[in-house]
């Protein structure tokens, strides 16, 4: 297995990735899967790229995996550091293949207002998939906002 890392960003941050990628190596090697790591730090945030598009990690790559993935992984580096962590885990392309598919849902909800709908109700998800929708709803000149709590909180998108 291949790392690139990057020296990028406070201390902290530098050991959240290394935490990470290194749990997340021990669950790849387990899984008898072979990708390349890779460390993005920003001072927002660290993300783990594993494998790149097309790289085929088959279930693991799936949405909800990744995201079920991506909290075990924090869940470690909170243990560890003792602090929350924002960390975000993207498996062979799946996060941009997950926006693509975020921003069909946006335009078929789109096309429903403009036919005449007062809202439409998206699917629960991440805060993270929140962020991005509400983004995508904003350049439709439509407004969202979040109703629901815990695993059930999702968009609801209005006319502007």
């Amino acid at each position: 297995m291949t790392e690139q890392r990057s020296a990028a960003g406070p201390d902290e941050a530098i050991d959240e990735g290394e935490i990470a990628a290194d749990y997340i190596e021990g669950l790849l090697d387990i899984a008898d899967l072979d990708g390349d790591l890779e460390i993005e730090q920003t001072e927002q945030r660290t993300k783990i790229i594993v494998g790149e598009a097309g790289d085929d990690f088959g279930r693991l790559a799936e949405p909800e995996v990744v995201a079920a993935l991506q909290d075990l992984t924090r869940l470690v580096v909170q243990q560890r550091t003792g602090e929350f962590s924002r960390l975000v885990l993207d498996v062979a392309g799946s996060r941009d293949a997950r926006a693509q598919q975020l921003q069909r849902v946006v335009d078929t909800a789109a096309a429903e207002i403009a036919a005449g709908a007062s809202r439409v109700a998206l699917e629960p998800m991440s805060s993270y998939e929140r962020k991005l929708v509400h983004d995508l709803v904003r350049e439709h000149g439509l407004e969202s906002e979040s109703e629901g709590e815990g695993p059930q909180r999702h968009i609801v998108i209005v006319p502007a």
